[in-house]
């Protein structure tokens, strides 16, 4: 029996507001998350990759950023309806119920499950953690001043991970570039804040870009020139060659880019800061692609 197109349409319509409150349509989430995580997988196997893990760790990259995102709509469903960038959003506007938005997140955390424990037994219960990270880090914002710290946690720990599934430990380079990976979210994601400061005073959610205050450019600087010489430090260690510090030379000049971008504190520029750190990630990413190729 055919369905009827108004059935059609209306299957059609739940899928596209699901995917919308998965974040399918911005795309920079899942990238600032993966790029870390290749970034470990190709230290880790020196270049070489289990083809199966790197699969693994590229869709559970993107079932847990979706995760995070539905999870982080449905705490904020009382605030986003009165910020102007996100009262659009399905949960905020209604188009997706709680029960859905719920039940949302546990398939996609299943499906993250059903990946992992294919994995070796220290990896399973390293993404034990990183779950316990990305259920907390939505509600921290509403209680402590700098939320961004349990965003980097959530947005590093694919890195331990990524170790433990390549090498079966983690070794302590592992923690050094998890350090590395927590001073650049702080940096990127005190942009994103900075670019609804107004709202959330307006509307009490705290975050770094308020609790920095007028030093907020210095600190983001700061967080950006940490991730630099912690990122030396890596490349050092793993003895990597000139076309790693050359792809940090060019992720330093990205951060230079974003801190003449955020030079005013206005909010669309202070978006497209955070934005340009897709590229900051992917060209270390290939750097170390280009080191252990030649």
């Amino acid at each position: 029996m055919r369905a009827s197109p108004a059935t059609s349409c209306s299957i059609t319509g739940r899928i596209e507001q699901y995917l919308r409150l998965m974040r399918v349509d911005r795309p920079v989430g899942t990238m600032l998350l993966l790029w870390p995580t290749l970034w470990a997988l190709w230290i880790a196997s020196r270049g070489r990759p289990d083809p199966n893990i790197l699969v693994i760790f590229i869709v559970g990259v993107f079932l847990m950023r979706s995760a995070g995102c539905v999870v982080n709509d449905y705490a904020d469903r009382d605030m986003d309806p009165h910020v102007e960038r996100t009262r659009d959003r399905p949960l905020a506007a209604g188009r997706v119920s709680n029960l859905e938005a719920l039940l949302l997140f546990a398939v996609l955390c299943c499906a993250a499950l059903a990946l992992v424990l294919t994995l070796n037994y220290l990896t399973v219960m390293l993404s034990l953690v990183g779950a316990f990270w990305t259920v907390i880090y939505p509600f921290m914002k509403r209680f402590i001043p700098f939320p961004q710290l349990f965003l980097g946690f959530a947005f590093s720990w694919g890195i331990p991970m990524a170790f433990s599934a390549q090498t079966g430990a983690v070794p302590g380079v592992a923690w050094v570039m998890l350090a590395a990976n927590m001073a650049w979210v702080m940096a990127y994601d005190t942009m994103y804040a900075m670019s609804d400061r107004e709202d959330d005073l307006a509307i009490g959610v705290k975050s770094t870009a308020i609790l920095f205050g007028r030093q907020d450019r210095l600190i983001v600087g700061c967080c950006q020139l940490l991730t630099l010489v912690l990122l030396v430090l890596v490349g050092v260690v793993e003895s990597l060659n000139h076309y790693y510090y050359f792809s940090l030379l060019t992720t330093g000049v990205f951060f230079l880019y974003q801190q003449w971008l955020i030079r005013d504190r206005e909010a669309r520029a202070c978006f497209r800061g955070f934005l340009n750190n897709t590229w900051s990630g992917a060209s270390i990413f290939l750097g170390l692609v280009l080191s252990y190729l030649s």
